[in-house]
């Protein structure tokens, strides 16, 4: 559809990379024409960034404490890429941690049911979780586990 006017207008997008960077693109409308003007700068946007990382929630239930999508910087700051891997196959079993264990799972989905309790902490692929020392539960994994290991 053709435009007589002379009038023009732009609209600006701005998107969040992977890395939380801000890229900016521009796109002018001048009479019929639209013309996209794609940025080549990125900034990287610190208040972003901070928003963006605090979309980690913290739970804890029946002891078991469990954070979902931790921001990279704290999965660096722990060391998580330098722990002990550990997987298992869908399966059920009971288990005691002999010591506090603080774990990221890569992928999974697993029900624990702490001894004696009614109801389960559900924890999948992109979780942090700390099981205190001395719990007794049930793993009922679902979809197969591969996930680093920390004991204290």
């Amino acid at each position: 559809m053709a435009s007589s006017s002379s009038s023009s207008s732009s609209s600006i997008v701005a998107a969040l990379s992977p890395n939380n960077s801000l890229l900016f693109s521009q796109t002018r409308h001048t009479g019929a024409n639209w013309v996209h003007f794609p940025s080549t700068s990125r900034r990287r946007v610190g208040r972003v960034r901070a928003e963006t990382e605090s979309m980690a929630t913290v739970t804890e239930k029946l002891g078991i404490k469990v954070e979902r999508n931790p921001p990279e910087t704290k999965l660096t700051e722990l060391g998580v890429k330098q722990w002990p891997k550990w997987g298992c196959p869908p399966s059920k079993f009971p288990w005691t941690y002999e010591a506090k264990e603080t774990c990221y799972l890569l992928e999974g989905k697993v029900k624990v049911t702490p001894s004696g309790a009614d109801e389960s902490v559900e924890i999948g692929a992109g979780d942090l979780v700390v099981f205190p020392k001395g719990m007794s539960c049930t793993w009922d994994v679902s979809v197969g586990v591969d996930k680093h290991y920390k004991f204290e």
